[in-house]
């Protein structure tokens, strides 16, 4: 616990409009997306990263837990002080964006940016920063890259990861470090922004964000695939990403997730349809998105498309990614608690993967919606279950491990964008043998030797 003395020299760094030990701000950053609570002891909001460095060093002194928070948005429970202590909220005062650079199209921010405000601004000046977590309105950047956020552009331009050249960030000790360069190339050292990179703050705070940036692309066209069978759409997604187009998106639903939508919200989606599949493509040229769509349009045909529609207008193409966007919402007509995961494989493993996903909903009598980002790989299974049933909750727990079972057996891994944070902890043996582990719990010792950052999660 922390005493009356840990907190006056806490409010001695930040001030005390800035350090709180009140019941409504424990209460208010006591639980994130996955519903689940710990409250912290008090809840900090550094102004720079001098504070941060001075809690840092403090905490580590008098060995005081810490959990760095973003917008508290993740589905794992990453930014959870499941040990109480301190919550270290960054999204107040550090979330300036310091630099636009245009001359070498990279951008320096703090981590408190809101990642929808972040591409807005850089697009202003004709810029293009791609990756789009589906939270993109709220969640911060230092969060995306604590977490290396995908989003539904991941199919052509990659993940956070693909984006960031540097960070600076404070080490439990209070040293601030630098990793990574605003060049494209470096090689000097070890690679410790990529070690920083989804380690859940668990390592390190991170401070500052350098971020590379693309030209923004003049065109767009999105379309929709209906197919009979999710095998059929699955086969299509693998086949048309090896026949030399590359879609911005390849985002599916399979006829649950088509229902669920329908049912909702009255979209005229073809609710008979085994899956469909919804893309995009973006380009400079008319003749780059004729080819592409077109390509595509081709191949989803040879894998027995019913139907292919093209949208070619703002309002078209919004219609055509509703579906996608609002399943999560949707699918809670099949039970009151979701077990959300968002296991990944190579794309040619896919038709396996929901083929025995839908076994294993038939096997534990459950009901499993699925949805996501195929063009890379990246199904979210959605075992649904009454959430005041423990008999039906012990089933959704038992088939959701048998799932990831299944991604592991084929080469998949355990989380595509969510992260591990506690929700995934216990199944890291499943995915990691016990040397590869002890390598992990070796680098957070060196980081972290006294243990006081974000302790507890990722099974470390």
């Amino acid at each position: 616990m922390i005493n009356e003395q840990h907190i006056k020299a806490l409010k001695a760094i930040v001030g005390e409009e800035n350090c709180y030990d009140d019941i409504a701000h424990k209460l208010a950053y006591s639980y994130d997306a996955t519903r689940n609570r710990y409250e912290p002891d008090a809840v900090i909001f550094p102004r720079d990263e001098q504070d941060v460095s001075q809690i840092l060093a403090y905490c580590n002194t008098h060995r005081i837990t810490i959990t760095p928070r973003g917008a508290g948005s993740g589905f794992t429970g990453g930014a959870l002080p499941i040990n109480g202590g301190i919550i270290l909220a960054l999204e107040k005062h550090m979330n300036k964006i310091l630099e636009i650079d245009m001359e070498n199209m990279l951008a320096r921010v703090q981590p408190g940016v809101v990642n929808k405000k972040f591409q807005q601004a850089v697009e202003e000046v004709g810029l293009f920063y791609p990756p789009d977590p589906a939270s993109e309105e709220y969640s911060t950047l230092g969060g995306n890259v604590s977490e290396n956020a995908g989003g539904m552009r991941a199919a052509k331009y990659g993940i956070t990861k693909d984006f960031v050249m540097a960070l600076r960030a404070v080490l439990p000790s209070g040293e601030i470090i630098r990793a990574g360069k605003k060049t494209i190339k470096d090689v000097a050292g070890y690679n410790v922004a990529g070690i920083l990179i989804a380690s859940e703050g668990t390592l390190a705070v991170i401070t500052e964000i350098t971020l590379k940036l693309l030209s923004k692309p003049k065109l767009r066209q999105s379309a929709m695939g209906v197919f009979p069978t999710i095998q059929a759409a699955m086969n299509a997604v693998y086949k048309t990403m090896s026949a030399g187009v590359t879609p911005v998106a390849m985002e599916f639903l399979d006829n649950l997730s088509i229902r669920a939508v329908e049912e909702r919200f009255h979209k005229g989606l073809p609710k008979n349809a085994g899956a469909i599949l919804i893309t995009d493509v973006d380009g400079n040229l008319p003749e780059e998105i004729d080819y592409a769509i077109n390509k595509i349009q081709e191949k989803f045909y040879e894998n027995g498309c019913t139907e292919f529609k093209k949208a070619t207008t703002d309002s078209e193409i919004a219609d055509l990614w509703f579906a996608r966007r609002n399943a999560s919402q949707s699918i809670t007509i099949y039970g009151s608690k979701k077990l959300n995961e968002d296991i990944t494989v190579p794309r040619s493993k896919l038709p396996e993967l929901l083929e025995r996903i839908e076994q294993i909903a038939q096997k534990y009598s459950v009901v499993v919606p699925c949805f996501g980002h195929t063009g890379d790989g990246n199904v979210h299974t959605n075992v649904m279950v009454d959430g005041n049933d423990p008999k039906e909750l012990e089933k959704g727990h038992l088939a959701i491990t048998e799932i990831f079972k299944v991604a592991i057996e084929l080469g998949g891994t355990l989380s595509g964008e969510h992260g591990i944070g506690i929700a995934k902890a216990p199944f890291m043996p499943l995915a990691f043998n016990e040397s590869e582990m002890n390598l992990f719990r070796a680098i957070k010792k060196a980081f972290d030797p006294n243990n006081i950052l974000n302790g507890g999660k990722m099974g470390l």
